[in-house]
């Protein structure tokens, strides 16, 4: 039996993953410098120790609506993208799960394109589903806004 790590974090509703080896590092309590006319699901750019650094809204991405303001400051989650970095601003970061492969499924048919590029699919889990997030699309997302 083969398994896979997954670094677990939360958007609205949704419960989604990215393989370990991709997560960098977790950030929280950043400041994110908006940019004027960016493609609506980049939130802005981070300072990381001096390299600048896109940040993506999971939640533009998905279509769910902000967050209140009242809200606990987002997470942001850097992931290594092999010649760049990137960060995706999420809601809050979980536990580190190992799940095994033939739990998992493709997305269903069903799903609207966008949401079925930015899922790989999902692991079937106890008491939930955990949704893998295509971190490959999400860096093409980036490069598209770069090239505009």
């Amino acid at each position: 039996m083969m398994a896979r790590q997954f670094c677990t974090f939360s958007v609205g509703e949704l419960f989604l993953g990215i393989e370990v080896m991709r997560i960098q590092e977790v950030l929280r309590d950043w400041i994110i410098t908006p940019v004027p006319t960016a493609n609506p699901a980049i939130r802005g750019l981070i300072n990381l120790r001096g390299q600048i650094i896109t940040a993506v809204d999971l939640r533009t991405c998905f279509q769910i609506p902000d967050r209140d303001r009242d809200d606990a400051p987002p997470t942001i989650l850097v992931l290594d993208g092999g010649k760049e970095l990137l960060s995706l601003v999420v809601d809050r970061s979980g536990d580190v799960l190992e799940v095994e492969e033939e739990c998992f499924e493709e997305p269903p048919e069903t799903l609207k394109s966008e949401s079925r590029r930015l899922i790989q699919g999902a692991y079937k889990l106890e008491h939930s589903l955990l949704l893998v997030l295509d971190v490959n699309h999400v860096f093409d997302l980036d490069a598209a806004t770069e090239e505009a």
